[in-house]
């Protein structure tokens, strides 16, 4: 127990030294000020931004005294998950970790058997959602024929979202008998998970000649109003040929919004891939199966999860399906901010 004290007792020294509460203490006040200004509350978004900004400052402040209390009063294992929580946190150093995320998943070889293996992944993801406490929304959906999904884009809300959820992004293996087959044979699937960064319309420049928009009826699922109206949008960014597709939304105007909102995750991305002279793009029809994987999921003949980056492994692989995923998150974060 002396020794656990002892690393706990670093670990909070480190994290409070990193945070800095008095500094925080005063931006919180600052940000309070400008509250009880008329004219903060006449730009809703800026507004709604700062409302923000004064949640999560509280928070970490009250977390960050209450890590300080639970080891004064030697609550050790309490103080545990506070000062574990706080060490990711310290790994989040990225300018846009902070952000929201847009999650996609695209089934790749495999047919059937990978249109299903998009599906459990989805199930993975919105259950470490939850655990999160984050929300989300859907902006798009392709199901399979026979099963799963051909294709799915989320907006995932949470503090740092994007900084856990950019661990996630490559292409993601699954070894397993199949259930689509009387033989049961053994097979292999892939899915490409893409995690973009939800991003400021500033830092992300679109010009509206630049747009071309389609509108057209949105099919599949969703009641008896779906195919009625033509809510559903189409938008390609004709310099860059990329194509953002939106119909979950019941309103024209709300599916404009998130096909916006995503071309613009989508334009960044392209701007990284310039600024890191990287070769090969990001579009999903560019996907190899053996390329860019970074985790393999084997089911059969034996049980196992490996990310191939980091070379972290689990046995137990409904914990992980299950969405108890940070494990690997911090492995990940760990490896990269080294």
């Amino acid at each position: 127990m002396e020794d656990l004290k002892e690393e706990l007792h670093r670990k909070m020294v480190n994290i409070l030294e990193k945070t800095d509460v008095p500094s925080r203490k005063k931006l919180l006040s600052d940000l309070e000020k400008r509250t009880y200004d008329a004219e903060f509350w006449q730009d809703a978004k800026s507004a709604g931004e700062t409302l923000k900004k004064i949640t999560f400052i509280k928070k970490e402040i009250e977390d960050l005294e209450m890590m300080q209390l639970l080891m004064d009063e030697h609550e050790y294992k309490e103080a545990q998950k506070i000062i574990k929580q706080y060490e990711m946190i310290l790994f989040l150093s990225g300018p846009y970790d902070k952000n929201d995320a847009v999650l996609s998943i695209h089934a790749g070889q495999g047919g059937t058997e990978a249109m299903d293996w998009s599906n459990m992944l989805l199930r993975m993801y919105t259950r470490y959602f939850e655990l999160k406490n984050w929300k989300y929304d859907e902006v798009d959906r392709i199901d399979g024929e026979e099963a799963g999904i051909k294709s799915i884009t989320l907006n995932v809300h949470g503090q740092f979202a994007y900084g856990y959820l950019k661990a996630e992004a490559g292409v993601h293996r699954l070894v397993r008998q199949s259930p689509f087959n009387a033989d049961k044979l053994r097979q292999t699937s892939f899915s490409l998970v893409e995690i973009l960064p939800v991003v400021e319309d500033k830092e992300i420049s679109i010009r509206e000649e630049d747009l071309e928009w389609q509108f057209y009826r949105s099919g599949g699922k969703g009641g008896q109003n779906v195919n009625k109206v033509s809510t559903a949008v189409r938008l390609t960014h004709t310099p860059t040929q990329i194509t953002v597709s939106c119909q979950t939304e019941r309103s024209q105007g709300q599916n404009r919004e998130n096909a916006l909102k995503v071309l613009r995750s989508k334009l960044w991305a392209v701007e990284e891939i310039k600024r890191k002279k990287a070769i090969e793009g990001f579009k999903t029809e560019k996907m190899a199966s053996w390329g860019m994987q970074i985790r393999s999921y084997v089911l059969h003949p034996y049980k196992l999860i490996k990310d191939l980056r980091t070379d972290f492994e689990e046995h137990n692989v409904n914990k992980i399906l299950d969405g108890d995923l940070d494990e690997f998150i911090e492995a990940y974060l760990k490896q990269n901010s080294a």
